[in-house]
């Protein structure tokens, strides 16, 4: 059973093939329709030519043997006849007349002595009279020309092709010049009418097997040209699936040829331009990663040291000289902005070289968004819509990452109150971050998730890093989800966050490339460099932004 299955599907899909291979845009259809239609053309045209050429032969030597040996016949026969003959002379001398070589009919005309009109037929083709005479024949045949030195004789021998009956006849009709009996002569065709049915069947087959030979010969010269194309083709597919090194084989010296090896010089290039920018690419996030981790060291001193300077700011003995205070709280400030975006920096690296993992868990969503701002201190400005009992195999502290990012760039651009709300649509889970302000301006929206975008250039320097937003589209791709922005009608922001409710089978294909890293990042509590369960410092460094607003 399987294997008359697969039988069957392997038909099917061969037939499929075929029949795709032979569409109507199909190049290879074309170039066979095109062949086959001028081979038509030109085999009609020949056999059209070829048939009338040997029509006119034909009929016309038939017919100049007929006519030169009826009048013959009438000089000889006819002329012999007296002036008023008797209808037997008639009738005798138009039967001696139809026995010649050509065998045709003669009715002979003519006046007796009595001035009476007597006729002499052969007899033949069922009694040949004047009313199977044109009348146009008779006309021109009994009238009398001028004689001059153009025009020799008053009388000529006119004759006229007719059909009855679906068969052709020759009729000519003459005068005995010099007084005598008018004689006329029919002779059937159909024997060169056979002829030509035979050599117009024979143009017909020959035509057909020129078709047939047209359309072969396209044929081959279809797979001969689309061969190559279909190998570029091919090549191109593969080129696009990113394997650089396809190359096709260079043969001939044809156009295809040299199609061919512009192709392999494109190729090339490409393979070596991409290879140089990924060195390039993958320097720079060595750097990058190698600077985030060697500043992390002097940075550790640092906020140790700007902790115990703030320590001394908060404290009611004053240790802090009150000249250097604005300084000290500047230098704190830069500090945890700085450690910030380090941490960023070293998120965003993991991103870039694809060690970024989930680490999955069931959570419930209304409770990790309840946690998130309430680690955070925004429970007085944000407001939560949310059902409890909506779950989800997320990651938290990912998740956790995107929505400290989302509100917190509400709060610090929309204003509060920022209304968050969830709700489940088939097999996601969608959350919604409006805030109240006055929104973002619409040649602004396609860049809010960019790196270090800022929407004013008046505004180069903010608290955030620049990196907020982006990080928190990173996580929400690594769940096999999606962040968008857009403006409410009622006025202010709205950002979508879209999850999947089961992210095990993303969470099957990711890799771990640096563990070490992972687990720094999982100590940060978000990609902003914050812990989550520090509430003093959330409103702060919860809420960097994406450059946007």
């Amino acid at each position: 059973m399987t294997d008359r299955h697969g039988g069957l599907r392997g038909w099917a899909s061969g037939r499929k093939g075929s029949l795709s291979r032979l569409r109507f845009t199909s190049l290879r259809l074309r170039l066979v329709v095109v062949f086959a239609l001028v081979a038509l053309t030109a085999a009609v045209s020949a056999s059209g030519i070829a048939y009338w050429l040997n029509r006119e032969a034909v009929l016309t030597r038939t017919q100049d043997a007929v006519l030169r040996d009826f009048q013959q016949e009438m000089h000889n026969r006819a002329g012999a006849l007296p002036v008023h003959p008797t209808q037997d002379q008639l009738q005798r001398t138009a039967g001696q007349m139809a026995g010649s070589s050509q065998r045709f009919s003669v009715l002979l005309a003519g006046q007796d002595a009595d001035g009476r009109v007597v006729y002499g037929s052969s007899g033949g083709l069922s009694g040949f009279s004047l009313k199977d005479v044109p009348r146009s024949l008779l006309t021109a045949v009994n009238k009398e020309q001028p004689v001059s030195s153009a025009n020799k004789a008053p009388y000529h021998l006119y004759w006229q092709r007719v059909t009855e009956h679906g068969t052709p006849y020759l009729v000519a009709g003459t005068r005995v010049i010099g007084g005598g009996p008018t004689g006329y002569m029919l002779k059937s065709l159909e024997p060169e009418a056979k002829d030509l049915n035979s050599l117009a069947w024979s143009l017909g087959i020959a035509t057909a097997l020129a078709l047939v030979g047209a359309a072969l010969l396209a044929q081959a010269a279809a797979t001969t040209v689309l061969k190559p194309v279909h190998r570029l083709g091919v090549a191109a597919r593969r080129l696009g699936e990113g394997k650089l090194d396809t190359r096709l084989r260079v043969s001939g010296t044809d156009e295809l040829a040299d199609l061919s090896r512009t192709f392999n010089n494109a190729a090339e290039a490409l393979e070596k331009r991409v290879a140089d920018m990924a060195a390039r690419d993958d320097a720079s996030r060595r750097f990058v990663a190698d600077m985030s981790h060697e500043l992390r060291t002097p940075l550790t001193a640092i906020t140790a040291v700007t902790e115990v300077l703030e320590e001394e700011l908060d404290s009611e003995s004053g240790g802090i000289d009150p000249m250097i205070e604005p300084a000290v709280r500047l230098v704190v400030s830069e500090t945890r902005r700085l450690n910030d975006l380090v941490e960023n920096l070293m998120e965003v690296t993991r991103f870039d070289a694809g060690t970024a993992r989930l680490v999955l868990d069931d959570v419930d969503v209304a409770d990790q968004i309840t946690a998130c701002i309430d680690a955070r201190a925004w429970l007085d400005a944000v407001e939560l819509d949310a059902e409890r009992g909506i779950h989800a195999r997320l990651d938290p502290r990912r998740l956790d990452v995107i929505l400290a990012n989302l509100i917190g760039n509400a709060l610090k651009h929309g204003g509060s109150p920022v209304r968050v709300s969830v709700r489940e649509a088939d097999d996601e889970v969608v959350i919604q971050v409006r805030d109240h302000g006055p929104g973002i301006p619409e040649d602004v929206l396609p860049h809010v998730f960019d790196r270090f975008y800022k929407a004013s250039a008046s505004r180069p320097r903010s608290e955030g890093s620049g990196l907020g937003l982006s990080i928190a589209l990173n996580n929400a791709h690594i769940h096999g989800g999606d962040i968008t922005a857009g403006n409410s009608p009622e006025g202010g922001a709205v950002f979508t966050l879209r999850l999947p409710r089961d992210a095990s089978a993303l969470a099957e294909q990711t890799t771990e490339g640096d563990g070490n890293g992972e687990d720094k990042g999982r100590n940060q509590g978000d990609g902003s460099g914050e812990s989550a369960g520090t509430a003093k410092d959330g409103g702060r460094n919860g809420s960097p932004k994406g450059g946007a607003r």
